[in-house]
Order: structure tokens, then C-alpha cells, then sequence
């Protein structure tokens, strides 16, 4: 499994990519640098990258699961409701790709501001 780092304000979180063709078409593009946006409790950031959509995407995500948004062309972090969740689940904008996991406690990215620059890179 590859392992990957993202950098934002003074966290280094760890991931771990998926065997996907979206964790693929990532790793391949490292590094990405960004600006975080704020969605609810949801970071995500634009990129350049123009995946297609999996077989497998989805909308609800559990807390640890890092995705990409083929409508938006962004890398979106769930860690907790949006404005479309119900109660308390993770409910993304439209499927996304799963491509990575951490186990970084995401509820820290709270004290994150927008446009705050972001760094995915390799290990």
C-alpha cells in the first residue's frame, strides 16, 4: 500500500492510498498543491486532476475515507454532517471516488481557514 502525507497549516496527515484507479491517477500527480475550502465539516480542495467517475463512487463516506469529486475536479475530506447530511452521517455533494484513509483525528481541521494552503505529496 502507498503511503502518502498532506500538509495543511501545521498538520502532517498520513494517509494510506487504495488500490483504485483514482489513487493511481493521484499518486502519479504528486505533488498537489491547493487552497482548502470549507463545506459543513468537509475540507476540499480544486485540483486539475479530471478523473471519471468509479463503478463504486458514493455520497456517504465515513470519517477517515478521503475522496475525490469528479463533478468539481476537487479532493474532498469528510469528517462530519454538511449542509446535505442526514443526522449525523457524511454526505458529499454528489459520488465521489474513495481513494485514500487516515486515521488523523480530521475534527482538527476545524481550526483551519479558508484558502489556507494544502500540500498532498508521496512519502
Amino acid at each position: 500500500m502507498k503511503k502518502g502525507l498532506i500538509k495543511v497549516g501545521s498538520y502532517n496527515i498520513k494517509i494510506d492510498f487504495l488500490d483504485t484507479h483514482t489513487a493511481k491517477v493521484i499518486y502519479s500527480k504528486l505533488p498537489i498543491v491547493s487552497k482548502i475550502n470549507f463545506w459543513g465539516n468537509e475540507v476540499y480542495f480544486y485540483t486539475d486532476l479530471k478523473i471519471k467517475i468509479e463503478d463504486n463512487a458514493r455520497k456517504i463516506v465515513t470519517k477517515g475515507e478521503l475522496a475525490y469529486w469528479p463533478e468539481g475536479d476537487a479532493i474532498a475530506i469528510g469528517y462530519g454532517p454538511t449542509p446535505i447530511s442526514l443526522d449525523k452521517e457524511i454526505r458529499l455533494a454528489s459520488d465521489c471516488n474513495i481513494w485514500a484513509t487516515t486515521v488523523f483525528n480530521l475534527e482538527q481541521l476545524n481550526s483551519l481557514s479558508e484558502q489556507q494552503e494544502i500540500i498532498v505529496s508521496n512519502v
